[in-house]
């Protein structure tokens, strides 16, 4: 399936996203933002999928947000833009599967904070990240203010966003934003690598794991480990678990089916 903006492809249990504006390096459209929450949502339904790979056609992940249409809105059209992207982010965050964001070229603003959203990154060698705001006069949206301190640190996240200055994907690494590094003309072929290790595993874990990580930011010790006490005595009624624990026992490889 394709539509102008997003193409959306599929891999067995692997649901791939590809952004798809490369004469714009891919910037963000209402179209593209519109359709990745959609297909967010509907992967949250379908029991097939198991790992989602967000991805940008031609030289970059993407730019962000359209500069060249900036200005021209005003405030409640920014404002109403906004939620829309925002409802993204929320569906990306509610979504129990992993999702890679696979970066290339630059990741800017926004676009940054999209693949900040993903749970996992994946980034070519001569990838480069940049939180731009500061650049025209803007504060970050997208999230980038929520993830970026949690991952870095409030002044490391303060420098980044104040200076605007482009950082390296080892310098991304280092900072712990990015997962791996690859070589660009390997990286589709490792981040699949990836995916399909992921696509293999127990997926309702996955999404378990997904779900405290993440409320662990907001929540006590206390909350986590009543949480954790709950969920895990779920876990150990699903068909996964049954599997994980025959496969160890029988000394070979579990086949887990997402149940």
């Amino acid at each position: 399936m394709s539509v102008e903006d997003l193409v959306v492809q599929r891999n067995g249990a692997i649901l791939e996203l590809i952004l798809n504006r490369p004469e714009r390096l891919n910037a963000f459209s209402q179209e593209m933002v519109l359709g990745l929450t959609k297909m967010f949502k509907e992967a949250q339904m379908d029991e097939e999928v198991r790992v989602i790979m967000l991805s940008g056609a031609g030289r970059s992940f993407s730019a962000g947000g359209d500069v060249k249409t900036m200005g021209e809105a005003s405030a409640l059209q920014v404002y109403e833009h906004i939620g829309i992207l925002n409802e993204c982010i929320v569906a990306m965050r509610e979504l129990e599967k992993p999702i890679i964001a696979v970066v290339h070229g630059f990741a800017a603003g926004a676009a940054f904070n999209l693949a900040l959203a993903c749970d996992l990154i994946v980034a070519a060698q001569d990838s480069r990240f940049v939180l731009s705001f500061a650049q025209i006069g803007l504060v970050s949206d997208g999230g980038g203010s929520y993830f970026l301190p949690r991952i870095v640190g409030r002044h490391v996240a303060k420098e980044l966003f104040f200076l605007a200055d482009p950082i390296s994907a080892d310098r991304a690494y280092e900072l712990g934003i990015v997962n791996r590094i690859v070589p660009q003309d390997q990286l589709r072929e490792e981040a699949m690598c990836f995916a399909e290790r992921l696509a293999k595993g127990p997926s309702r874990a996955y999404g378990m794991m997904k779900r405290l990580i993440d409320r662990s930011f907001s929540s006590t010790l206390d909350d986590i480990l009543q949480d954790e006490r709950v969920v895990q005595g779920v876990m150990v009624t699903t068909d996964d678990h049954k599997e994980g624990v025959e496969a160890f026992v029988e000394k070979r490889p579990a086949q887990y089916r997402g149940r």
